[in-house]
């Protein structure tokens, strides 16, 4: 197992460095310094000279890849690539467009996030997986039929309806959480009630009927037919070894997305005046602070790459049969 993950880690490698070039050609060749300085500065007649102090102020004004005007090492390290892109590796994110660092933006705001986004996985998770296994105990039935046809109604629904009739109900009428805002400490849970609620709601729908997918397929194998041969009763056989079996393609879906929790929900973010890392990126595309953007980009690359990678490693853990050499 020790020499599968060396070699999965090994994998990362490549495909950051891919995605870095991919970020830099995107930031700095598809769209130049000088390009970003125009959005930047917002004026169509913008001088040149404005436009060479804002690359210099915030190092855009080096070469991209080979600096001929510095000598030994330097020419490859003073260079664009090198002062806004290889620190990624390092998780040296650097200084914003704006002068912010960036570093100390991200260990602000993840807290907002996390605080919204670990109750909603969990909550989710748990109500997805009830309601799932309370269809497939009913099968055939007039329970089962209206499930389903809750679970469609509530995925042909918008996001953004859950949030602005959460907010207008919930918020507003009833009066029971503020509609907006976040503060730090335990006074933050009256402001998370809400996001956390429509996170929950508003993936009922989908996430039902994929656990229930998953459950119908296990309930269809030899071994459940086995188990009710052997008297055991449909609860028994439901939850003994269906829920076990299913755990695989379960975890699936919940350990690729555990590093991306830290990441933030743009929308509800957005939408709830949460200071987290979405609103962050929304933030930082409406004020076109670029380095934000960049450095935002590569950092959700890597949490989703660790996030496969714990996946496979989760397998061993549920399925014996899955042995990694």
């Amino acid at each position: 197992m020790i020499n599968y993950i060396i070699r999965r880690l090994l994998y990362v490698i490549p495909v950051l460095i891919g995605v870095n070039v991919l970020t830099f050609i995107l930031f700095f060749v598809v769209n130049s310094p000088d390009d970003m300085a125009r959005m930047q500065l917002g004026d169509k007649h913008v001088t040149q000279a404005s436009i060479d102090n804002w690359k210099q102020q915030r190092g855009y004004d080096l070469p991209l890849l080979w600096n001929e005007e510095s000598a030994g090492l330097s020419k490859a390290s003073n260079t664009i690539f090198f002062t806004k892109s290889v620190g990624l590796f390092v998780f040296d994110l650097g200084i914003s467009d704006n002068g912010r660092d960036i570093a100390s933006d991200i260990g602000q705001r993840m807290w907002p996030s996390l605080a919204i986004a670990i109750p909603s996985l969990i909550i989710g998770v748990l109500v997805n997986i009830t309601f799932s296994l309370l269809l497939i105990f009913y099968r055939g039935s007039f329970l089962e039929f209206a499930g389903v046809f809750f679970c469609i109604a509530l995925m042909s629904i918008s996001g953004l309806f859950y949030i602005i009739v959460g907010q207008l109900f919930v918020g507003k009428m009833l009066s029971l959480t503020p509609i907006s805002g976040y503060v730090p400490g335990l006074d933050a849970i009256k402001f998370i009630i809400l996001p956390v609620l429509i996170g929950v709601v508003s993936g009922l729908g989908s996430g039902v009927r994929w656990y229930r997918s998953l459950f119908l397929e296990e309930s269809a194998k030899d071994y459940v037919r086995t188990a009710k041969a052997k008297g055991l009763s449909d609860l028994q056989v439901l939850f003994k070894h269906v829920l076990k079996n299913a755990m695989i393609p379960i975890l699936t879906g919940i350990v690729v997305i555990l590093p991306l929790l830290f990441m933030g929900s743009l929308i509800t973010e957005s939408f709830f005046g949460i200071p987290g890392l979405g609103s962050y990126t929304i933030d930082a595309i409406t004020s076109q602070d670029f380095a934000i953007v960049r450095s935002m980009v590569f950092l959700g690359s890597f949490l989703y790459i660790i996030g496969l990678l714990l996946t496979d490693i989760s397998y061993t853990l549920v399925d014996p049969r899955v042995r990694l050499d």
